[in-house]
């Protein structure tokens, strides 16, 4: 297991960095939850891409690359959600904002995955979302967009929250965080999905969201609340702790809460931890591909950790990102 000391925080003043991306050209990017994504260069410098639209609160909470530069981005506002292109010039215009005729719900995360699809997953229905924060609810979704056409294709998931699918196009893997279960879907040729498998349960004080595959197939996931990464093999059959950052007692008063159904933001909201700030996500980068970093839902940083274990290049992982202009959608 990793220890604390060996994190290098990245970045300074991020807003609610809850999803964080990178590429070849060792670029970062982040959700801001001020209505866009902030980018941190190489050389350490950053800036923000920002919507210019008037009028509308924009509240990123997945982000999703693309290869001309723009971003898609999951909108997870009080009330209201659906996903948001994002174009370098910082215009803002609809990509998905209903499903079946009804308005999305705040929406938590998009992916796009080798083979061009979109997935996109809202976590519940229930208004307000935390009243979702049970282990007897299942009312979260995932979407498939794919030629012009978007459609629900799996339904009743327990507070839906990362996908991620395999580079062959023939799996789709789902956290399920309060369900605490990584889910997986065979998906047919026209994207169905069926087969629905239970790759990996998770105990006491575990809560599933960031997801990404390493280079030999294992899964790593962040649980927020305990500030926790874990490697699960392949097969499901193991997992292990790599890192975790949190007080005991902090946990068990979130879990006693999650047991009797009155979990809310408050346990969400704070944490108490030595550093970091309620993982929420994490991406493979650097020269090697073995450097982890890592979204935080009330960070204002990019956390770091350089280990031997190599990770799977994502799709978006050879596309440039935006070009760095000088508008008013930029912020220094």
């Amino acid at each position: 297991m990793h220890t604390l000391d060996q994190i290098t925080l990245i970045g300074e003043g991020l807003k609610r960095p809850e999803c964080v991306l990178t590429n070849a050209d060792k670029r970062i990017f982040t959700a801001n939850w001020d209505g866009g994504v902030s980018i941190i260069e190489p050389d350490g410098s950053q800036w923000s891409l920002l919507a210019n639209q008037q009028g509308f609160d924009l509240k990123p909470n997945g982000i999703c690359l693309l290869e001309n530069g723009d971003f898609l981005i999951a909108h997870l506002g009080n009330e209201d959600g659906g996903v948001y292109r994002l174009q370098q010039d910082g215009k803002l215009s609809p990509f998905l904002l209903e499903i079946n005729g009804q308005p999305l719900p705040p929406t938590n995360y998009v992916h796009l995955d080798f083979q061009g699809r979109i997935w996109i997953t809202v976590s519940t229905r229930t208004q307000p979302r935390a009243d979702a924060y049970r282990s007897d609810v299942s009312d979260g979704f995932v979407i498939l967009c794919e030629k012009g056409t978007a459609r629900i294709v799996a339904d009743n998931l327990g507070y839906t929250n990362e996908c991620i699918a395999s580079p062959d196009g023939k799996f789709l893997y789902v956290n399920e965080t309060f369900s605490r279960r990584l889910t997986r879907f065979s998906i047919a040729e026209n994207g169905d999905l069926s087969e629905i498998t239970t790759i990996a349960t998770f105990g006491a004080g575990v809560f599933p969201d960031g997801l990404v595959f390493d280079a030999e197939g294992n899964y790593w996931i962040t649980s927020i609340v305990s500030n926790q990464v874990i490697r699960v093999s392949k097969d499901g059959t193991s997992q292990e702790t790599m890192l975790i950052d949190v007080d005991k007692n902090h946990l068990a008063w979130v879990e006693e809460a999650f047991q009797n159904h009155s979990m809310g933001r408050p346990h969400l909201d704070n944490v108490k931890s030595s550093l970091l700030q309620n993982i929420s996500s994490l991406a493979f980068g650097g020269d090697n591909l073995n450097t982890l970093y890592f979204g935080c839902l009330l960070g204002h940083q990019v956390a770091s950790l350089t280990q031997s274990v190599k990770g799977l290049a994502p799709s978006h992982w050879n596309f440039k990102g935006p070009t760095r202009l000088t508008t008013k959608s930029e912020t220094l």
